[in-house]
């Protein structure tokens, strides 16, 4: 349990970590000669907006430690608990998570390079990876369910489903971000205006992708 806590609190020590620097490098003296529209990732804007994140993920790293903890306490105090084997479908599904990540970036990458003509494609593929991950772990509980693991059968059952559906929960609000940034590229509104929102959805991405790697070796491991 504190080696699985500890690396937590590293993963949001490295992000928050991230986004300060990002914060502390911005030089707005240095972008004079450069257009308003250019230089709307160097906006104070665009600051808060990456301090709100950091700030989002705390109280997000702290939830997920409190369950956690819950799990362990649950699972050391219980005579009554039978440890379920997780179905092989939670492996596939870890993959399309990692290639919903791994398209995200690839979108925040080009829109950092200004290419904004090749940027919706790669930005659709994280939302379409990432809904089919979803999609997958729903078949990964019905998959349990018929497996006679009932969610009141014994408490590792009822963690199972709570965890993952508490991972689900904020991968689905997460799609609401990534939804808005969609409508804006399709408004064709200018790249600087949407590099910092596409920045801020990556992270969380990423940052999602991390817990449910915590997540699933908990359950792996137990």
């Amino acid at each position: 349990m504190t080696t699985t806590l500890v690396f937590l609190v590293a993963l949001l020590v490295v992000f928050l970590g991230w986004i300060v620097r990002q914060s502390i490098n911005v030089k707005p003296w240095a972008a004079g000669g450069l257009q308003p529209s250019e230089t709307d990732h160097l906006h104070p804007a665009a600051t808060a907006a990456r301090v709100g994140l950091g700030v989002f993920l705390a109280v997000i790293t702290s939830f997920f430690m409190l369950s956690i903890s819950a799990y362990n306490m649950r699972m050391d105090m219980s005579e009554d608990w039978v440890s379920l084997s997780p179905p092989l479908l939670l492996w596939l599904n870890t993959l399309v998570l990692v290639a919903g990540s791994f398209a995200l970036q690839r979108a925040w990458n080009l829109a950092r390079a200004g290419h904004a003509a090749r940027l919706m494609p790669a930005l659709l593929a994280g939302g379409l990876f990432t809904g089919v991950f979803v999609v997958g772990q729903l078949i990964a509980w019905w998959q349990v369910h018929a497996g006679g693991y009932l969610l009141t059968g014994n408490p590792a059952n009822s963690f199972f489903y709570l965890i993952t559906a508490l991972h689900g929960l904020h991968l689905l609000g997460g799609l609401v971000a990534w939804y808005r940034v969609v409508r804006r590229v399709r408004r064709s509104e200018h790249i600087a205006r949407i590099r910092v929102s596409l920045e801020l959805c990556t992270l969380y991405w990423h940052f999602l992708l991390l817990v449910w790697f915590i997540l699933f070796g908990l359950l792996l491991t137990t």
